[in-house]
């Protein structure tokens, strides 16, 4: 489970952050902090793994307050203001959420913020054991519903013109994200690149004949740019 603080002093945006974690069950709310003030003292005194924090706030702004941690937790900036977007990212936030955001948009930015987190060191953040098995799947939103897609379930994802196509072991959703999204937020560990059009789960690889990868019927070209990708896996 990640342990979640909103950190803003509207509180409509507290209600707008919670509906939207609500349908997320690995996310559960730790606290509320209406000013920078309130958050010191609450990360002072509990654990947080990921905190939503806004910009613009009385005394003391967001960004102030984030040079004060010496070991902070994951960071989701949201703001109303685009033109601080370079600064947040010189102090390392997760994502940059603008207000008004989707909910897409904010799936989005869980997803890149628990994929990063699986990835780095669990000892530079304050973590439960849980988060690494919960770290093993995103939200992807096809139609009109948001499903949940386990990484151990994804055989390869294929671009298809202004869609992609994503291969489960039991079904195939027709995503609108770009498959370049889908690289970024797959774990490079499990997943390659073998053409500018496919990206492919490497534990579900039957074999590779040629310029082609086998994963049950499937034919999957190799591209010539994506060569060095597959064969680093005869290493």
């Amino acid at each position: 489970m990640i342990y979640y603080v909103i950190v803003d002093d509207e509180p409509i945006a507290h209600r707008i952050i919670e509906k939207y974690c609500d349908d997320l069950p690995h996310l559960e709310k730790n606290g509320n902090c209406y000013n920078a003030f309130e958050a010191i003292q609450f990360l002072n005194e509990n654990k947080v793994n990921l905190l939503f924090l806004d910009i613009n706030m009385p005394k003391l702004s967001g960004f102030d307050f984030l040079k004060t941690l010496s070991n902070p937790p994951k960071i989701i900036v949201t703001s109303a203001y685009k033109e601080f977007a370079l600064e947040g990212y010189e102090l390392n936030v997760s994502d940059y959420l603008l207000k008004p955001f989707s909910f897409e948009r904010f799936v989005k930015a869980i997803n890149k913020t628990i994929v990063s987190d699986h990835k780095k060191d669990t000892s530079s953040v304050v973590v439960k054991p849980q988060i690494e098995s919960k770290a093993s799947s995103f939200f992807l939103k096809s139609d009109k519903k948001h499903s949940q897609v386990h990484f151990k379930d994804l055989l390869f994802i294929e671009a298809y013109g202004h869609y992609t196509k994503v291969y489960l072991k039991n079904e195939m959703i027709v995503s609108h994200e770009k498959i370049s999204s889908f690289e970024e937020l797959l774990p490079e560990s499990h997943f390659i690149r073998a053409h500018k059009s496919f990206i492919v789960a490497k534990d579900q690889i039957n074999h590779i004949e040629g310029n082609r990868i086998i994963i049950q019927h499937h034919k999957i070209p190799i591209g010539q740019t994506y060569k060095g990708n597959v064969n680093k896996l005869f290493l």
